[in-house]
């Protein structure tokens, strides 16, 4: 019984040590990059404030010239979508290159119970103009981040699918990458014109959907208009609906498209 014990007891010791490792490796890992607490942004072609948070890679203070990307509904995006552990983790196995993210909440800063992306999102100029001329700028002084349009990226689901796309025919200049999750892309009826009407632009673009009850129906007629326009892209449909189930799977490969080494 004695011999038995010991040998239990050392098994339990190795597991013991060995869970110990894992964790504390994960912990590394997840812990890597940082996060900021929101930051205000008064704007003035907006009229109003917004709120955002900055996500900076480890080793952040010897980098420079970092890819950016820009997340609208950015709160859901650290929420449901976990990103800045994603970040983490495919930055420190080296999968993607280190980037900064930035977080852009839809929400009145004042009042979280009031969401502004119904009047972001929706094909809105003043939005596009707010990026160009505030918030980039802002983010620019602020963050080591790229000046190149090549090395910038704006993501978003749902309506801010929609916005990814709108951004891309209205604003190619400024983003080289949109990341589009399922775009309910109806609010804008003539979306599909601004990119058939237009030459080619100097777009990298992820486009998903999920196929249960989601918006396959305007993703694949976005498809086919980019595919007839000449558009070299990825693009991906899942069986699953307009939930985290589908689009936050898919983050990591959307990053490793714009981002792998």
């Amino acid at each position: 019984m004695v011999v038995v014990f010991e040998i239990m007891k050392s098994v339990l010791s190795v597991v013991l040590f060995f869970t110990a490792s894992v964790l504390s490796a994960h912990t590394k890992e997840v812990l890597r990059g940082q996060l900021s607490q929101n930051k205000i942004i008064s704007s003035k072609i907006l009229g109003y404030d917004l709120q955002y948070r900055v996500y900076i890679p480890e080793g952040y203070d010897g980098l420079s010239n970092l890819p950016v990307i820009f997340l609208t509904d950015g709160q859901w995006y650290i929420e449901g979508g976990e990103m800045p552990r994603k970040l983490d983790e495919m930055i420190y196995k080296r999968e993607i290159k280190p980037v900064v993210a930035v977080f852009v909440d839809a929400r009145d800063p004042k009042n979280l119970d009031k969401n502004r992306r119904n009047q972001q999102f929706l094909g809105n100029e003043k939005y596009v103009d707010f990026y160009r001329k505030e918030l980039i700028p802002s983010i620019q002084r602020n963050y080591k981040v790229s000046r190149r349009q090549k090395n910038r990226a704006i993501m978003g689901l749902s309506f801010g699918g929609l916005n990814a796309t709108f951004f891309g025919a209205k604003a190619s200049d400024t983003f080289h990458m949109l990341g589009i999750q399922s775009p309910a892309l109806h609010p804008v009826k003539n979306i599909y014109d601004l990119y058939r009407d237009q030459e080619k632009l100097p777009l990298k673009i992820f486009l998903t959907t999920g196929t249960v009850n989601d918006t396959e129906i305007p993703a694949r007629k976005l498809k086919k208009t980019l595919e007839d326009k000449g558009y070299k892209f990825e693009y991906i449909e899942v069986a699953e609906g307009h939930n985290w189930m589908n689009w936050k799977p898919l983050i990591n490969k959307a990053l490793l498209y714009f981002f792998g080494w």
